[in-house]
């Protein structure tokens, strides 16, 4: 691309144009796109694993076939993200099966609150209540994303993502309305999550890559803005719980309108997810291998079955 052709794309840009598949683009946008939408799409694959673990271990069939939809829900969005990524990938030689197998081999990450334990069902909840409730802020301000495919394909996955929130939240105010006992397991949950969400939406300094899409404006929001609205949306609603923050600093100032809180250990979550080495990771990557792997018979006979089809 010459610099006229990169000045007049972001031109564009600036005038809030959105950017198909098939126009011409700088290198860079068409990585650091992929970059994005390959993490959020494994990410959401792997985000299934944690409330997979709780489908035999429901406390009614109610929440059972709840949790099942959830669970169908989220590697259904994985799979629509890795279909839009896979355009961009593929003038690049780099094809849906080979992106979807890159987390075996560590060459995608995915968010940090899919590599931890979820030992209870009021985890169950909290991830539905905390965890998509963050994704939630997250993916609304990529509706704004200046790649055309992205912002539309995230339309239909923010209006599901927004009954997963209600289905945590279902299960979260059961739970807060329950014995002492559930009580107590959701403070645990709670306690057990909240750090987790600190790092969910990454550090306040922000990477080059980060920065770089903030001026493609394939990004909107900086981390720091992302997660003072969750702290703002979501304090007030554990508290209303009757359940508490576990975080001592955490105060709100009337004046600037932003929140103080405790850091997460950032070399700690940063590590763990760049090396695969939290108390879940490889435990789910191997899952999630096999069900790749185990079921690769399956995809090929569909192909096959689509090839023997007559055409008109």
């Amino acid at each position: 691309m010459s610099d006229m052709q990169y000045q007049e794309f972001m031109n564009r840009i600036s005038r809030g144009e959105k950017i198909e598949a098939t126009d011409e683009m700088p290198d860079e946008y068409r990585k650091l796109v992929i970059k994005q939408i390959h993490m959020h799409g494994i990410s959401e694959v792997m985000g299934a694993y944690p409330e997979k673990e709780w489908v035999p271990k429901a406390p009614n069939l109610r929440r059972k076939l709840a949790l099942i939809a959830k669970v169908q829900d989220e590697i259904g969005h994985g799979q629509l993200l890795l279909r839009v990524a896979e355009d961009l990938a593929r003038p690049l030689g780099k094809m849906r099966e080979e992106m979807i197998t890159d987390v075996f081999t560590g060459r995608v990450k995915f968010h940090n609150v899919f590599h931890m334990e979820a030992p209870t069902w009021a985890d169950a909840g909290i991830i539905g209540f905390l965890v998509d409730g963050g994704a939630i802020i997250t993916q609304a301000s990529l509706l704004d994303s200046s790649y055309a495919p992205y912002a539309r394909v995230l339309q239909r996955i923010c209006a599901e993502e927004s009954f997963h929130m209600q289905h945590g939240e279902s299960i979260v105010l059961a739970l807060a309305e329950g014995t002492e006992y559930q009580r107590g397991m959701l403070q645990d949950s709670i306690n057990r999550w909240w750090p987790s969400m600190m790092f969910f939406f990454g550090p306040t300094e922000m990477s080059a890559a980060a920065d770089r899409m903030m001026e493609y404006r394939i990004r909107t929001k900086t981390n720091e803005e992302l997660r003072q609205k969750f702290i703002n949306r979501y304090v007030p609603r554990i508290w209303a719980l009757g359940m508490t923050v576990p975080d001592d600093k955490l105060k709100y100032d009337s004046e600037t309108k932003l929140w103080s809180y405790t850091d997460p250990d950032w070399e700690w979550f940063g590590y763990m997810v760049k090396n695969n080495a939290g108390p879940k990771s490889q435990e789910r990557i191997a899952l999630r291998r096999q069900a790749h792997e185990g079921q690769a018979w399956v995809r090929e006979a569909m192909i096959r079955a689509g090839e023997a089809v007559p055409t008109a």
